[in-house]
């Protein structure tokens, strides 16, 4: 689905005046039910250019970006989970003499509470995290950093193979290997819990190995 907002192309009667390259954007991100949203970030990527321009909202929900014209953005919401793909967004040119005025974006979404990682690795049957677990545990830092008020639990999940009890102390370990990270990233250790639940809560069929990948799981849930 793509949004195209109507921007207000005013002429201005002084000869000097040069054509612009840039639009400016107020984006308010809210809720369904109105409450504005703190501390996101929304990211603006340029189809044509690549370009990256990004904001964080104020106490209101509010940021102003400046977007270059003639492209077509995509609308990118940082999350805990996989990043939101929100929309698109076209800023037409302007032509000698014109100018835009300041038009807004309402950004309206359910940000969720709990957040499947299934691309956290470890060492098999180990909890040591692999290295490429740590842009997804590096983005939550990030996050969490901005959004003080924010607590999680940390749940680890494991499929039906091996014993029971190994696959309950395992799931635990790699919960509070998590834990551990996002603690060494500067994150309170009094906003983060670690639990594991073995294989007892499946969220697929333990009979399929796609199944079992699907299990072997790590949650973050928003206290």
């Amino acid at each position: 689905m793509k949004t195209i907002l109507s921007f207000c192309l005013c002429a201005l009667s002084f000869s000097f005046y040069a054509q612009v390259s840039k639009a400016p954007v107020k984006v308010l991100v809210k809720g369904f039910d109105g409450k504005p949203y703190v501390n996101d970030k929304v990211t603006f990527i340029g189809q044509k250019s690549k370009q990256k321009l990004s904001g964080i909202t104020n106490s209101t929900g509010q940021f102003v970006v400046q977007l270059p014209c003639g492209e077509i953005y995509d609308i990118r919401i940082q999350s805990i989970g996989d990043e939101i793909e929100y929309n698109t967004l076209e800023i037409p040119s302007a032509k000698p003499g014109e100018y835009f005025e300041e038009a807004e974006l309402v950004i309206e979404y359910d940000p969720g509470s709990v957040f499947s990682f299934t691309n956290l690795q470890f060492e098999t049957g180990k909890s040591d995290l692999k290295p490429i677990s740590y842009g997804a545990l590096n983005n939550l830092v990030e996050i969490m950093k901005r959004k003080k008020e924010i607590k999680i639990q940390i749940d680890g999940h494991t499929d039906s193979d091996g014993d029971n009890q190994a696959n309950q102390q395992l799931s635990q370990k790699r919960a509070e290997s998590v834990r551990n990270y996002l603690i060494s990233k500067g994150i309170d250790a009094t906003r983060v819990k670690a639990k594991g639940n073995g294989e007892s809560k499946p969220i697929a069929d333990n009979n399929t190995a796609q199944g079992k990948a699907q299990n072997r799981r790590t949650e973050i849930t928003i206290l």
